[in-house]
């Protein structure tokens, strides 16, 4: 779709992902990263944070299943989609924005940690049975 903004963020993970399934069945699994840069003040010799920005991320189907098995509270993440822009009033009628990212892929960052990989088994449709043919015997 046009005028979509494309979105790679980085940061850690401020609650455990939660799960819910829709009523059709489809597993969607939401959570929020907190990002800020760090930047190194010469003169001080020293780091400093900057503003922290906290990002809402959803995530469908087996993509959600394995984000709720995998990444915990504190686990420092990438995560790549599209980026929206909500708008809404708040109960004193004040206008509230914050963003939301509908990934398509997140994964652990490594900078400062290890993973072990393990590749899920997808569960293929299951196929019904062929029939049997029928005899076109008369029976007696």
């Amino acid at each position: 779709m046009a005028g979509e903004i494309r979105a790679t963020i980085v940061g850690n993970i401020t609650a455990d992902p939660e799960l819910r399934f829709t009523t059709s069945g489809i597993a969607v699994a939401n959570f929020t990263i907190a990002s800020n840069v760090r930047t190194f003040d010469k003169l001080k010799s020293e780091w400093v944070d900057g503003n922290t920005s906290f990002i809402r991320v959803n995530v469908w189907r087996q993509l959600a299943e394995n984000v709720v098995e995998t990444l915990v509270k504190g686990n420092r993440v990438i995560a790549y989609g599209t980026l929206e822009d909500r708008t809404w009033e708040d109960d004193e009628d004040v206008t509230r924005h914050s963003f939301e990212l509908t990934a398509e892929s997140v994964g652990a960052e490594l900078t400062w940690a290890t993973a072990t990989v393990v590749k899920t088994v997808t569960k293929a449709p299951v196929k019904p049975a062929p029939a049997k043919p029928r005899s076109r015997a008369l029976r007696k």
